[in-house]
């Protein structure tokens, strides 16, 4: 069934389940929860189960319908091939599609909204069951796009439904989270990702540390253990820890200018820089008290830059106030 394949996500499953076995779904869901812990495959589970024409409640996972919901394009990777399931996501789209000029780098604009959302939602399904919009990293909607979806938000025609996926439901706007019905997803048990871990041929040696710093997301730990992925993040906190030794942010500077600008990849550069100064921390602690207070306080200036991260700072300006605070910490 198309539930089944979702793990350690009872309490969530259990909820949407029972909506969609007594024929009441909501217009208009909530997935909270940190990334990489199922709010993705769990709303492909609701939409397949929307638009299957098997008779089954929860989806059958055989009929045409149910296999196009979940199969992608090959032109458009992660764009399903049913028509009546449609993705809205932070540069999802080429630009041409949007009618602009430029790439939505930062967040999800009006623009967007409007082409895949308004241009559609006021239309019957285009094979009669149901209509459903994804919108993936919710957060980054903006103020014009969130206050566009509104109305159809609050008021859509009758078999359109929306599944807003987000890991910042405090970066909503208020009238949004209003008129969306909260799923929480929770983080997954070590155990869990142990076991994708292991499923994914990943050498054991390489799962603890994966595990400590995921926090309970099997993408980030997978991500974590990727050989090109691993060196990049190495030569980043290596970079990073120059730089704050540096007498001058010149460094600091080049690290930001030539680092990736893809703010996932840059919160888990940050994250393994935050593990090593954490441990080092730990270290002085035991070993140069005197020294702590200064250790801890480069580990907060990296978890605050987190935070800026989330909060749609720019990469370039997030890091290079990092180092700065870095330094003066340890000066």
């Amino acid at each position: 069934m198309p539930f089944s394949h979702i793990l350690g996500q009872q309490t969530a499953l259990a909820t949407l389940a029972r909506a969609l076995e007594t024929g009441r779904a909501h217009h208009a869901y909530r997935f909270e929860g940190p990334d990489g812990v199922g709010k993705d495959m769990a709303a492909f589970a609701v939409a397949q189960a929307l638009v299957c024409t098997g008779g089954e409640p929860l989806g059958c996972g055989r009929c045409d319908a149910c296999r196009r919901a979940v199969t992608f394009s090959a032109e458009r990777p992660h764009s399903p091939l049913h028509p009546d399931v449609r993705i809205v996501e932070r540069g999802f789209y080429p630009a041409e599609v949007l009618g602009q000029r430029t790439e939505e780098t930062k967040d999800i604009s009006v623009h967007q909204i409007r082409a895949i959302v308004l241009a559609n939602a006021s239309f019957s399904p285009h094979e009669g069951r149901a209509r459903v919009f994804i919108v993936r990293r919710a957060e980054e909607m903006t103020n014009a796009a969130a206050n566009a979806l509104l109305k159809t938000l609050e008021e859509p025609r009758q078999g359109t439904h929306f599944i807003l996926l987000t890991a910042r439901p405090d970066r909503l706007l208020t009238t949004i989270r209003s008129r969306t019905l909260p799923v929480r997803f929770a983080p997954l048990s070590d155990q869990i990702v142990r076991g994708i871990l292991t499923k994914h041929n990943v050498p054991p040696a390489l799962h603890d540390l994966a595990i400590d710093l995921a926090g309970g997301s099997a993408s980030a730990a997978l991500a974590l253990t990727d050989p090109e992925e691993s060196a990049a993040r190495d030569a980043f906190v290596g970079a990073a820890l120059a730089a704050v030794r540096a007498p001058t942010l010149g460094p600091a500077v080049a690290l930001a200018e030539a680092g990736d600008k893809d703010k996932d990849t840059l919160r888990l550069n940050l994250r393994a820089l935050a593990a090593v100064l954490a441990r080092q921390a730990r270290d002085k602690v035991a070993n140069a008290p005197g020294e702590a207070m200064g250790a801890a306080g480069r580990y907060e200036a990296v978890q605050q830059a987190i935070v800026q991260v989330d909060r749609n700072a720019a990469p370039t300006l997030a890091v290079v106030t990092m180092i700065a605070e870095m330094q003066r910490k340890a000066g």
